[in-house]
């Protein structure tokens, strides 16, 4: 069943709180320590809440009366504020770590109706597209020695493996749209300013966002409605839908015939796309096509020389947590963080000056398409040791070659999703990337919503 499935269930008296938290508490002692989805699983909390819920649901007068998504277990990834159960950031360095203050995105899940089971694995500081940290590896439940990608690993592997029905996620570089790939799931990251990261999280160079990963886009869309609105001390709000509207409800619309526009090169020769990435990629096109959509080849957007500049920006940002013993810290995190510390200021601000430069250019360029396809990733799953192998200088370039596509949306912060339309002849998940103009994440919605229905993918399950 999805997410709102078991919400409707949940109404309709067929199905209790007490039940979903036990099926999914049952599913994660079982199979979590082969994904490695959960830094730290509250199932007592769980079971209190859904015993609430219960008490809940036999006092009220109508269904009305109940949140959207009441009773509907979920996850929270561990780079995000939890005041009533650890936040670690995926680092040994923040073991046991228990936040004086929850995140905006935690209330509005709670106050949606959802019962959080616990956190869900990240990369360390969300620092990579992998999920290795002192918690354990997160691997993609289609095939356990690959990894789940990151920094929401935990959160793509955890819905794929169904140990929760949905999942919250957050993306500064790929970080939603890289693990629903390699996850066979659908992750959406939304406009800037969409959802709040407040009240703790700042983010200097403005790359950051919340966003769902689900089985279908209809839960998609319903938790986006949960988490989305501006909270108070916001720096950036997007547009907000007209009164009485919602994502959910405009996901549902049938989509008039769209212009889009293709790339499938990386913006650099020196990297290599994988055939089934293109497969994929060219398969999605046709389907575009056979829904009535103009399909348009257009030039990457973004060449090599946003590589550096973007490593500059994101060693520096790797600064922004605070660490008293660094021994502590992966060696990847710790190589970003030296490499921060010999950017100097005029360095950095040259950096984000010319990155925003050529974002604003290449949203000008797109803007007379409706939504763009691209590769999600360059490569197929990959298993974590591949990265790792050789240090830290070739696991950045390793990372470099699997995400070369990702990242670009986080500094335009434009609406992006990775759909799961393709499979590899070995079984592997290969996502596609659709991405919107500002602001328009329901057209988005719909978009998908339009290509799930024509090739659904909810129904696959790994072998796990």
């Amino acid at each position: 069943m999805s997410a709102l499935q078991q919400a409707a269930a949940i109404r309709a008296g067929e199905l209790s709180p007490v039940e979903l938290v036990e099926h999914y508490l049952g599913r994660i002692e079982r199979l979590d320590q082969r994904v490695g989805a959960f830094s730290h699983v509250a199932a007592d909390q769980a079971r209190a809440a859904a015993r609430a819920a219960e008490k809940r649901l036999t006092g009220r007068r109508g269904a009305a009366e109940l949140p959207p998504l009441f009773g509907v277990p979920t996850a929270v990834k561990d780079l995000t504020a939890t005041s009533d159960m650890p936040t670690t950031f995926g680092s040994a360095a923040f073991k046991g770590f228990t936040p004086p203050v929850e995140a905006h995105v935690v209330r509005l899940l709670r106050e949606a109706g959802t019962i959080s089971l616990g956190k869900l694995n990240a990369a360390e500081f969300g620092l990579s597209p992998y999920t290795d940290t002192y918690a354990g590896s997160s691997r993609t439940p289609w095939d356990l020695t690959r990894t789940a990608g990151g920094s929401s690993g935990g959160s793509g592997t955890a819905v794929a493996a169904d140990l929760v029905p949905f999942a919250h996620g957050n993306d500064a570089g790929g970080s939603v749209r890289i693990p629903a790939s390699v996850c066979g799931v659908f992750g959406f990251k939304p406009s800037r300013g969409r959802i709040s990261n407040g009240p703790l999280a700042p983010d200097p160079v403005i790359q950051l966002c919340q966003g769902p990963l689900t089985r279908t886009v209809a839960d998609a869309a319903a938790l986006l409605d949960a988490m989305a609105g501006p909270q108070p001390g916001d720096l950036f709000w997007a547009p907000p839908l007209p009164d009485g509207d919602s994502f959910l409800e405009r996901s549902a619309r049938e989509p008039a015939p769209l212009r889009i526009g293709r790339f499938h090169h990386p913006g650099s020769d020196e990297l290599h796309v994988h055939p089934d990435v293109v497969a994929a990629y060219e398969q999605a096109t046709e389907l575009l096509v056979a829904l009535g959509h103009e399909v348009e080849d257009i030039d990457p957007p973004f060449g090599p020389a946003m590589v550096e500049e973007f490593q500059d920006v994101w060693s520096v940002r790797s600064l922004r947590v605070p660490v008293t013993d660094e021994d502590l810290l992966l060696p990847l995190t710790r190589y970003w963080r030296e490499r921060g510390r010999t950017v100097s200021s005029e360095r950095f601000l040259g950096a984000l000056q010319d990155i925003q430069l050529r974002a604003t250019r290449a949203m000008v360029d797109a803007h007379r398409f409706d939504a763009v396809l691209s590769p999600t990733l360059a490569l197929p799953p990959q298993r974590p040791e591949w990265f790792k192998e050789l240090g830290p200088a070739t696991d950045l370039r390793r990372q470099f070659m699997a995400s070369p596509y990702a990242a670009a949306q986080n500094v335009t912060g434009q609406p992006s999703a990775s759909l799961p339309l393709h499979w590899s002849a070995q079984g592997l998940p290969i996502g596609v990337m659709l991405t919107g103009r500002l602001g328009e994440d329901a057209e988005l919605l719909a978009l998908c919503a339009q290509l799930e229905a024509a090739k659904p993918w909810a129904g696959r399950r790994p072998p796990l």
